[in-house]
Parts: structure tokens; C-alpha cells; sequence
């Protein structure tokens, strides 16, 4: 992969290694840094040390006080970062233009987007809200994949991510290159069963938004298009659902197999749907079928392959 075909993605710069947190050391992420960075670049970014803050530093963290959620000193609650936090996020967006997916630090008080532990101003626990750099990134640019490198332990949400980066950089790529009818409805062609697997709602959603582009404002069409794309990629793909797009696909081989291969096929697609095997099993043979027997549709469906097939991400969902 060239590096101009490479994604973008922004990163904590304490998952690239950097020793910026607060006690002066780093949270170093081998799988991003290791697997996924052969096939993406990263740029890297501290919210904390962008304000300013030392290195190391005394410890923040989220406390609710009179109604709001502010960042504040552990041992000193008179520091209040909230605002510094909060205008250096909007003073980042010029720079994520490029990028393709963010991933932040979980549990910090300035990265985390999910479930970061808050406090009560008696210090003692008060639910969880989401960081306060994070939440303008998140507020800001809804349809960027986002997610934070413990949730990529989870091999379905891992797989989700990733696949959305990769979507989300072709899109990027159409748009650089200029929008237009026949661009867009290629683009949603190649990528109808990836949507099929994630929403047949908002894929046909999408169908009738593009069965009006004639005279259409095209920057408004793609902009609609991309949120609902990007909307429905978010959710989790279940069993059911690739099963319904493996047997579609499965199809357009009717006429050119046998009876023994439509068994053989039709046997990994349900000892997938049983959860007997993972997803790479009933891929790899519709693969080997369409290379015996090529359709030129079926290979430009994005669905067979919307990630490098070398990080294994299908081998574990």
C-alpha cells in the first residue's frame, strides 16, 4: 500500500509511545503500532501537554461541580482546565481534516470516550461521562471513527473500527477527487453489501437519496450521504446479518456450481451462523468459488474485503 492510499489516523500520543502522561511515562500500543501501522500512518496528539501542562504533571480527573463536569486537580481542585481542554480540541480540528479515524486513551480524563470514572467534589465516585478534549473532537466530527484502544481488544468492535477507517478514507478520496453522480453511485455499488450488513434500513436509505441527483446540489447530497454511511457502519454487524449477505452473495454462483460445492458452501455459511466458526471460514470459500468463477459485480464489493485480509481481523467474529 502506497502511502498516499495509506489512512491517516490520529492517536493519543501516549498509545505511539511517547512518554507525555502525567507521571512521565507512555501507554505504548504494539497491536496499532505493530499490526495496523503496516497499513496506516499515525499523527499524535496530547491535549494535556498542548495546554501546556508539565511533564510529569499532577493528576486531573472529572468531577462533578454545581450541575457541570469539569476537569479539575486531584490534590488541588483550584485547577480547572475544563476550558483549556475544550478550546485546544476546537483549535485541533484544522489539523484532522486529513485524518481518516481517531483513537484516544480510555479512563482519561481529557481522551476518554467512554465511561471515564468522574468524581463527586468530596472525591468520591460519581458515574462516568466522557473527556473533556474528547468530547468536542466527538461533538465536532460525528461521522469520523472514533474509538479508544481498549475497546480494540474486542474483536467485533475491532474489526468495526477498522473497516469504517477504511471506508471512511475511500469517501475522503471520492471527495478530494470531486463529487459527482456517476462517482457516488459507483461508490455506493462497490459498497452496498458492507451497508447491507450493518443496516438494509440505511442502505435503502441511502438508494432513495441518490435516486434524485439529477440537478441535485451534489455538496449537500454527499454531505447527507457520508452521515448516514457513516451512521450505520457504527453499528455492530450481527451474525444474522452476514449470514443474510453471505447467502446473497452465495447467489450469484447458482448457475456455476455444483451441487457439492452449494452444500459445501451452504454448511460453513450456517456452522458460521451457529457460531461454530468465524466469518474468515465461509469467506475464504466464497472466494475461492468467484475466483474459479469471477463476477465482475461480486468483485467490486468492498464487503469480500474492506480491510487488508492479512490483519485477521474476520478471524475472530
Amino acid at each position: 500500500m502506497t502511502t498516499e492510499n495509506r489512512p491517516l489516523i490520529a492517536l493519543s500520543s501516549c498509545l505511539a509511545g511517547e512518554e507525555v502522561r502525567y507521571d512521565g511515562a507512555h501507554k505504548r500500543d504494539n497491536w496499532l503500532l505493530k499490526e495496523l501501522g503496516k497499513f496506516v500512518d499515525y499523527r499524535t496528539f496530547c491535549p494535556e501537554v498542548g495546554i501546556g501542562l508539565s511533564i510529569p504533571r499532577p493528576p486531573i480527573r472529572l468531577v462533578e461541580k454545581n450541575g457541570e463536569t469539569r476537569v479539575l486537580g486531584v490534590t488541588d481542585p483550584s485547577i480547572d482546565v475544563t476550558e483549556r481542554l475544550h478550546n485546544h480540541a476546537f483549535d485541533t480540528l484544522p489539523k484532522l481534516r486529513d485524518v481518516s479515524g481517531y483513537v484516544l486513551k480510555s479512563k482519561s480524563p481529557s481522551c476518554g470516550v467512554f465511561r471515564v470514572k468522574r468524581y463527586n467534589t468530596k472525591g468520591h465516585p460519581d458515574g462516568t461521562a466522557i473527556g473533556a478534549y474528547a468530547e468536542v473532537i466527538c461533538q465536532q466530527l460525528p461521522d469520523l471513527p472514533i474509538e479508544e484502544e481498549g475497546r480494540l481488544n474486542d474483536a467485533v468492535l475491532r474489526e468495526n473500527f477498522v473497516n469504517r477507517v477504511f471506508v471512511y478514507h475511500r469517501w475522503q478520496k471520492l471527495c478530494e477527487q470531486g463529487l459527482d453522480a456517476a462517482s457516488l453511485i459507483d461508490f455506493h455499488s462497490r459498497h452496498k453489501y458492507l451497508v447491507m450488513a450493518h443496516s438494509q434500513a440505511a442502505y435503502k436509505r441511502l438508494g432513495r437519496l441518490l435516486s434524485h441527483l439529477k440537478g441535485a446540489d451534489m455538496q449537500r447530497v454527499g454531505r447527507e450521504y457520508q452521515r448516514e454511511l457513516m451512521g450505520a457502519l457504527k453499528r455492530r454487524v450481527s451474525r444474522a446479518r452476514h449470514v443474510n449477505v453471505l447467502q446473497h452473495i452465495q447467489g450469484y454462483l447458482k448457475q456455476n456450481i455444483d451441487a457439492g460445492d452449494k452444500a459445501e458452501l451452504g454448511t460453513a455459511i450456517e456452522e458460521y451462523r451457529r457460531g461454530e466458526v468465524p466469518l474468515v471460514v465461509p469467506m475464504r470459500l466464497l472466494r475461492h468459488y468467484f475466483r474459479r468463477h469471477p463476477d465482475d459485480y461480486i468483485a467490486s464489493q468492498v464487503y469480500l474485503e474492506p480491510a487488508p485480509a492479512s490483519l485477521g481481523l474476520r478471524n475472530h467474529v
